[in-house]
């Protein structure tokens, strides 16, 4: 899938949302490393981030190509803040779910970016007909939480568990669903 580039002012600044391109590659696996560092509320740790460039490249191009996922970029007076993606399942029977996902870097939180790509992915998913958005976030992840809860998701499960750090700790996840 693909939008054409949208620029959208949030607290009085220009942010701009785009689609990932393959000349993105490189900062998109620099996004990664950095970001899976600062926060415990992503799947990898940095150090697990080894796709090779051909692959990050390949990845965009074949998410870009699907027809059922989409890889937005945002970028704040220029610079890259972070991504928001939806991924469709590839069963018949799963046509109507599709996955969301997002991450900011940390210094990027709390300005009210997270809230518009959210924004830009449901109305992306309802465009292309699927009847619900799913994701999975940390338990303790309280302030992802209450935005999705204001955006009407609601908590459909449990995953106990759901992580294990390299400290030995765990944490549970929530499935959470917002039906459109």
């Amino acid at each position: 899938m693909r939008i054409d580039d949208e620029k959208v002012i949030i607290k009085g600044r220009e942010v701009l949302f785009r689609n990932a391109t393959e000349e993105d590659a490189q900062l998109l696996l620099d996004y990664l490393k950095v970001t899976c560092g600062e926060t415990r509320y992503l799947v990898k740790e940095p150090h697990e981030i080894t796709m090779t460039l051909e692959e990050e490249k390949e990845f965009i191009n074949n998410t870009n190509d699907s027809g059922n996922g989409i890889l937005l970029l945002g970028f704040l007076d220029g610079r890259h803040v972070g991504n928001c993606s939806l991924m469709g399942y590839g069963s018949s029977r799963y046509k109507h779910r599709v996955s969301m996902g997002i991450a900011l870097y940390q210094e990027y939180t709390g300005m009210g970016i997270a809230r518009v790509m959210v924004e830009k992915l449901i109305a992306i998913a309802r465009e292309k007909g699927f009847e619900q958005i799913e994701l999975e976030v940390v338990s303790d992840n309280v302030r992802a939480i209450n935005l999705y809860k204001s955006m009407q998701f609601e908590i459909h499960g449990t995953f106990p568990n759901n992580m294990k750090y390299e400290d030995g700790t765990y944490a549970d996840a929530y499935w959470m669903i917002k039906k459109l």
